[in-house]
């Protein structure tokens, strides 16, 4: 069985193409290859690792990479999780499948830790309802 390839592309590659990295390949197993980066990369929010923790994933071995590391190469769906980067995303070879989901961003969010967490979390489970919808679709 060859594996379908998946990018999730934001900005920061810091918390949302993260967390959906660390999804698809929880709930994806085996039939996927998946990859995250960001248009302008920076680090992977603690928020990010502690909210993904709380549902058994570890995303710790994960790191923030620019979408330039990915050029040349083919993917069969890339997962654009923020506005910016999907108008901002690079052209992919003939193939692609793009899919847009319009998150907002939870590291915007201002205020304390449990505020913070909570704007992660939240996120955190709009994606995996995507993700689940997503692997049915492609199930079926």
């Amino acid at each position: 069985m060859i594996k379908k390839s998946i990018l999730v592309l934001c900005t920061g590659n810091s918390a949302r193409s993260q967390m959906g990295e660390g999804l698809f390949r929880s709930a994806g197993g085996d039939r996927f290859e998946v990859f995250s980066a960001g248009t302008r990369p920076s680090s992977v929010r603690p928020e990010a690792l502690a909210v993904m923790q709380e549902i058994g994933i570890d995303i710790s071995g994960q790191r923030s990479k620019s979408v330039d590391e990915f050029s040349g190469r083919s993917f069969d769906y890339v997962v654009t999780v923020c506005d910016s980067a999907r108008d901002n995303c690079p052209v992919f070879p003939v193939g692609a499948a793009r899919l847009h989901w319009s998150l907002e961003d939870p590291a915007a969010v201002q205020g304390s830790e449990t505020e913070r967490l909570s704007a992660f979390r939240r996120i955190r489970d709009r994606l995996h309802e995507r993700v689940r919808a997503f692997l049915r679709d492609q199930a079926a």
